[in-house]
């Protein structure tokens, strides 16, 4: 008992998780709030009755793979707001260095500042160990449900991985 309890409390400070705490595909998104890059709070539930929502999950701002990753979105963004789909970025970055990010890199979606990690615990997103940023996941929300999940992601390609869970999903052609 005391094996485990020591290896859980490790577990715990390292950040890693139990997949039993991450969602599924058909459970109910998280009703969760954190400032945006303006500072404005955004309720994720406030999304959901808007239509498709996309959450993505990146370890740092102003980092390559997170900016390739945010790009790509950036880059096809007329289409998925074409498809009604609203992008939300979420990393443990403050408010500050997401305005930066997204000013320099002219990002039309809102960046999650999840400076204590709730928005990251209530999707069940892991952190990478030592580091304690969210790891790269993104999830697809339709009708206040998760519908799709990529618990990784070609950071370049991430738009290109996303248009096909929407085709596949029926929202988008």
């Amino acid at each position: 008992m005391k094996y485990f309890l020591t290896i859980s409390i490790v577990l715990s400070f390292l950040g890693l998780r139990s997949p039993a705490l991450a969602l599924a595909v058909g459970d109910d998104a998280p009703s969760v709030s954190a400032k945006d890059q303006n500072g404005a709070t955004l309720n994720l539930a406030d999304l959901y009755v808007q239509g498709p929502v996309l959450v993505y999950f990146y370890p740092k701002a102003d980092t390559p793979g997170c900016t390739a990753q945010a790009c790509s979105l950036r880059d096809d963004f007329p289409r998925f707001t074409g498809e009604g789909v609203k992008i939300v970025g979420v990393s443990c970055d403050t408010v500050e260095a997401q305005k930066k990010f997204a000013d320099k890199y002219n990002l039309p979606f809102p960046l999650l500042a999840d400076t204590e990690q709730t928005v990251a615990k209530a999707f069940g997103v892991p952190l990478l160990p030592v580091l304690g940023v969210p790891q790269r996941q993104s999830f697809i929300i339709r009708d206040g449900k998760i519908a799709w999940i990529a618990r990784s992601a070609k950071t370049g390609e991430h738009a290109a991985e996303v248009q096909a869970a929407l085709k596949e999903l029926g929202l988008a052609e």
